[in-house]
């Protein structure tokens, strides 16, 4: 407000005519600020009166990214956008026209997809959680986001889950409220446990034991330690191995090159204390 009142209002507000009067389509905090010190005249950019799509378009690309709107605000409005797009287009919008669209990025409208696909029970239960402050928000979009995400890649590996999945979503969202499941990233471990069949070799009977266990309410057992206690070491160790491999890979480029006197000492060093324990590992 003091900068408006020292220097006045420097961008313009958009607005459009409507009947006798005209609806502001972007500047409310100018146009609030220009109220209360009682400006007799502000700049403005007069548009044509836009359609509904155009209307939601522009809000997107203001407020949505302007204002970090919350990721159901915007997958709730979202579901019009592409309504009215295909209307006006005879088809729906992909991932690439509504991002090119909305402003929003690719990722962003996936996210956006996961809440709106979400069962109307879950997400009534998200809307009132969205209801209380920040601080005191337990169920967030992002539990949800993270849930589904992992709930897709084991559904698409072990299909038999899609039939339990109302049960199943009931149960992680009271483990997560209860402590069980202690972050929302945990749920990325859930999806390795899935994947871990075709990734790890990991027996498939094995690995639905596993998720028995953190989708059965009676088990109180999350998901941290199920990963931990199955997958997690077999995972350490593909990452190990090609952690190796680059090792290996770049000893090669320096032997090659001729570069070993250029190393540094601190490297050296490591790759000492990483001879001795290959002399007793391999010993062993």
């Amino acid at each position: 407000m003091v900068s408006i009142d020292t220097h006045g209002i420097q961008v313009p507000l958009t607005v459009y005519r409507d009947g006798n009067g005209y609806r502001l389509i972007d500047g409310e905090r100018r146009w609030r600020c220009a109220s209360k010190l009682n400006l007799r005249t502000i700049p403005a950019l007069v548009q044509d009166k836009p359609t509904e799509l155009e209307n939601l378009l522009l809000m997107y690309n203001i407020h949505a990214l302007r204002e970090q709107w919350d990721y159901y605000t915007i997958a709730s409005k979202l579901t019009r956008v592409i309504e009215l797009f295909a209307r006006e287009h005879s088809y729906e919008p992909n991932e690439i026209e509504l991002s090119k669209e909305t402003g929003l990025t690719r990722g962003q409208i996936r996210r956006c997809r996961l809440l709106l696909d979400l069962p109307e029970k879950f997400k009534e239960m998200l809307l009132k959680e969205l209801n209380f402050p920040k601080s005191q928000q337990k169920l967030s979009e992002d539990l949800f986001i993270e849930m589904e995400r992992s709930l897709k890649t084991i559904t698409k590996r072990v299909p038999e889950y899609v039939e339990q999945l109302d049960s199943i979503r009931d149960t992680l969202v009271n483990k997560f409220r209860d402590g069980t499941i202690k972050a929302v990233t945990d749920f990325r471990q859930l999806s390795k446990i899935a994947t871990a069949v075709d990734n790890l070799g990991i027996d498939e009977n094995a690995a639905k034991r596993s998720l028995n266990k953190i989708f059965d309410a009676q088990d109180q057992t999350g998901i941290r330690e199920v990963y931990e206690n199955t997958v997690k070491f077999e995972y350490d160790e593909k990452k190990a191995a090609h952690r190796v491999q680059s090792l290996t890979l770049f000893l090669d480029q320096i032997i090659e090159t001729q570069r070993v006197k250029s190393l540094d000492d601190a490297f050296l060093r490591e790759v000492r204390e990483l001879y001795k324990r290959l002399k007793r590992l391999l010993r062993d």
